[in-house]
């Protein structure tokens, strides 16, 4: 699969916010699929790696549905929100400089312990279930702008979500992706069980 007419396809399948945050990179050394990683605050771009030689084993709406659901985990990171940890992170930070001009090396270490602490809160919740189901279910609303219907879009996730683990050798999926498939089965009208609110809000 050449890259170049497959990114400008699917920068068209995208949102508008994720064409203004994300950039698709061709990376055809990484086993993985498609690979996000965890943006840093300074990130001007939020780089999505994809080797399209295995990514083209992939059917068109699986691929749709894989950038979408990507694209909507990437966007809704906010590292700068009204959020008691984004403000122990700026906090820390400022008080860490400010401390560091003063020469105060204890102070300094305590506000970058604490930066440290919350930043790593942040970034586990980034990469929580519940922040994936999100994704998920944000991506099925996209894809129903784009002509599929919600039981094709999550079938499709579903499918696209079992076939990445075929294609990179792993025998069994992680547990952040068997609840996934679980809320897609569900949605696609699969299976009668879905994943129940309580859980979407408890698990991390």
């Amino acid at each position: 699969m050449t890259p170049e007419p497959e990114i400008r396809r699917l920068l068209d399948v995208m949102p508008a916010s994720g064409r203004m945050l994300t950039k698709i990179v061709s990376k055809p050394e990484q086993p993985q699929v498609i690979n996000s990683p965890f943006p840093l605050p300074w990130s001007q771009a939020r780089p999505i790696f994809i080797n399209f030689d295995l990514w083209r084993r992939l059917s068109k709406p699986q691929r749709d549905m894989l950038i979408l659901s990507t694209v909507n985990w990437l966007t809704s990171i906010k590292w700068f929100k009204p959020d008691w940890y984004q403000a122990i992170v700026i906090a820390g930070l400022v008080g860490g400089i400010s401390e560091l001009v003063q020469t105060d090396v204890l102070g300094a270490l305590v506000a970058g312990g604490l930066t440290a602490i919350a930043g790593s809160q942040i970034w586990r919740n980034s990469r929580s279930a519940q922040t994936q189901l999100a994704a998920d279910e944000a991506a099925i609303r996209v894809a129903i702008r784009r002509g599929y219907t919600e039981t094709e879009a999550a079938q499709h996730l579903l499918s696209a979500i079992e076939a990445i683990a075929q294609i990179e050798g792993r025998s069994s999926l992680d547990f952040t992706e068997l609840i996934r498939c679980q809320n897609l089965r569900a949605i696609g009208g699969i299976s009668p069980v879905g994943v129940p609110d309580s859980v979407k809000k408890s698990v991390r």
